[in-house]
Formats: C-alpha cells, structure tokens, sequence
C-alpha cells in the first residue's frame, strides 16, 4: 500500500513508528559511544547539526515566526528547559542502564501526562483512569526495582526524564494552535545545544576519531527523523488513534538491546513493562471514549 493511499490515522501511525523508531536508534548509537567522548562534547556536535537542519527547515517552511505572543515564547523557554534537563538526565542514565529498561521506564508518559493534565490543566479524569494510572505507576515500580539492590541512582535519573517530559508536553500543551510545531522544536534544540556549549567548557575534550564520528554522526541523522517525524505524526490523523504507537519504541528497544548491546530485561522488568504498555493503551483508550462522548452530547444541543 503507499503512502498516498492510506488513510490520516495510518499515515500518522506509520509516522509515530518511524519517530519512535529513530530516537530508539538516535539512543542506540549515543549509547554505544561508551565513555570515548564526554557527555556534553556529545551532545554538542550531535546538537549543531540537528539545530541547524531544524531551523533552516523551518524557515524553508515559513514557520520561522518569531512575532509569536510573549505567553507563547515564555512557554518555548520553559519546554526548553525541560527538554535541556531531560536530555541530561536520559543520557546520564542511558550510558549505565540497560538500555530496554530505560526504554520501559519511558512508557509511563503517557499516564504521568494524564495525570498532570487533570492536576494543572482541568482535564476530565474519570475513577477508571485514575485507577488505570496507579496500576500503571506499580508497573514502573517492578521495573526500576526499589529496593537496596534494584534502585541505583541511573534510575532516578530514568524517573527525572519522565518528570522533565511530562513537563514539556504539557506546556506543549497550552500552547496556542497557531504556534507553529517546526519553531518550538527548534527552539528547543537551539536550548539544548547552547547547554551543551556552556558545559562542554568545563570538560577535557576527546578526540573525534572515526568511530565517535560515526556514532554522532549516526545519532544526529536519526535525531533529525525521529523530530520530524513526531512532528508530522499528531498533526495527522486522531491522537487517540496515533499515540499507542508510541509504545512501538519499547519493542524496538527490546531487539536493539539484544542485537546491539546483548541485553535482555529480566522477567519481572518484562511484567512491569507490559502492565505500564496496558494501562497505558487503556488510558487513550477512555480518553478517546471520553472525548466521543463530548462531541455526542455537543452535537445533540
């Protein structure tokens, strides 16, 4: 079937596949640099150009507004800061844990969004749900393990990204519609790479031989997909529809993780995963119902 011929709900399933498919290979490779170069000289080569690419799309695009309310620049400083400290935190915690477990870590988004919705943004969020989340946070607890031996401080680091994402997506949240998607990610990048350039001062810098090239290298072109592709997917199609599929990219981290790093999450991180993936997929499941309702009842007025 091609692309032309799809429906808006496959096109953007098939784009959040792709976008979580990328940023799983984007890790992959930042992973597998290991201690050759330090984190902040990484992330700043990756972080030039990704930000370059990004900002001259959007500019090709003519979405470069930068008349944008100074609500909406103050709310793009603010997710910036979160993707900053998230990028920090993730990374940290990628080059020690394993990497599906981390992976499993992240699926809890979408419930930690949910409930932060309903805390800060007034979102209906009915017992079910509710229930759906807690079920959902114990799934998290068998994976990170909190005990002496399971709960090291790379697991913390794990549960700070979580945190620092909900953070971001909910103030991408109270956006205004009309700012465009292409401006806040490069906004966001720029924010990124520009922290990077004032912490690479204070480290010795390595070389770049031929392998670190190719694993930023490799890093920098999956970044790139991984945001535009995510960028592409919810604008098309239902966003009850498109965001299961981003649970795509803990089966992806799975066969990475074995293929790549010869790693397998051990069977209770798989259960903690499957419960979190669960009642994950239950979550958008209501809110869909929910929102199917609302538009019933309002066109029955």
């Amino acid at each position: 079937m091609r692309m032309a011929q799809m429906s808006d709900n496959m096109r953007g399933a098939a784009l959040m596949t792709g976008a979580m498919t990328a940023f799983t290979f984007n890790d992959a490779f930042m992973k597998s640099l290991g201690d050759a170069v330090p984190l902040f000289q990484a992330i700043l080569i990756r972080g030039i150009g990704a930000t370059l690419f990004l900002v001259m799309l959007t500019t090709y695009m003519g979405q470069m507004r930068l008349n944008a309310s100074r609500r909406d620049w103050t709310l793009m400083v603010v997710r910036a800061l979160a993707e900053i400290a998230g990028t920090y935190f993730f990374l940290t915690a990628l080059f020690h844990l394993p990497f599906a477990n981390l992976a499993a870590i992240m699926q809890s988004l979408p419930l930690t969004v949910t409930l932060v919705g309903a805390a800060f943004l007034g979102e209906s969020v009915g017992w079910k749900r509710m229930a759906a989340i807690l079920v959902g946070f114990l799934g998290v607890l068998l994976i990170v393990k909190p005990g002496a031996d399971g709960f090291t401080i790379d697991a913390v680091y794990g549960l700070a990204t979580v945190g620092c994402v909900t953070v971001r997506d909910i103030v991408s949240r109270m956006m205004s519609p009309s700012t465009p998607s292409l401006l806040v990610a490069s906004v966001s990048a720029f924010g990124v790479t520009l922290f990077a350039a004032i912490g690479s001062n204070f480290v010795e810098w390595q070389p770049v031989t031929g392998h670190v090239a190719f694993h930023l290298g490799g890093a920098m072109l999956f970044l790139i997909f991984g945001y535009l592709f995510s960028v592409a997917a919810v604008r098309v199609g239902d966003l009850g529809f498109v965001a299961p599929f981003r649970y795509t990219g803990l089966v992806v981290a799975l066969v990475v993780g074995v293929v790549v790093f010869n790693t397998f999450p051990d069977p209770v991180t798989l259960v903690g995963a499957a419960i979190v993936v669960a009642t994950g997929l239950f979550t958008l499941y209501r809110e869909r119902v929910t929102r199917r309702a609302a538009a019933t009842a309002a066109s029955q007025v």
